[in-house]
């Protein structure tokens, strides 16, 4: 039985909270709470708490147009990390975008975010591509499910 509670961000309390998350673990992408809002309407997002304390959220973003790609991004504050946390969102992640009609799984890390590669290449995942964004300064890794 699972110790996370983990919600659909659908009030601004929760929409609050996976902006913090998000901007602590990927602060070059830093997003603003409208931001949020867009990105909740276009993609699945999911806050999870260790009883009323914030662990971690998660995005997947289902395939659009003509793909069958999916991306699922598994984030879990410092704090918690190592205790199965990342490992169960990121298979509800999974799940999700299976459902969602995905034959392709990818995610996306960035490339000083070693926790985060691990944890991508420990389950399953291979590196397909690092890239700077136009404008940017750091590097990203695109990674798919083998």
């Amino acid at each position: 039985m699972s110790l996370l509670r983990i919600e659909t961000p659908d009030d601004e309390a929760r929409l609050a909270d996976w902006r913090y998350v998000h901007n602590v673990i990927v602060p070059p992408a830093a997003m603003s709470l409208d931001d949020v809002r867009e990105r909740v309407r276009r993609n699945r997002l999911e806050v999870a708490y260790l009883d009323d304390v914030l662990v971690g959220c998660t995005t997947v973003r289902p395939p659009a147009g003509d793909t069958a790609t999916a991306t699922v991004i598994a984030r879990v504050l410092a704090p918690f990390r190592g205790r199965g946390f990342g490992a169960e969102l990121y298979a509800r992640g999974l799940e999700q975008a299976r459902a969602s009609g995905a034959e392709v799984i990818e995610t996306v890390v960035l490339a000083a975010n070693e926790d985060g590669l691990r944890f991508a290449e420990r389950h399953g995942f291979v590196e397909i591509e690092r890239y700077v964004l136009p404008g940017g300064t750091v590097e990203w890794v695109d990674l798919r499910l083998a």
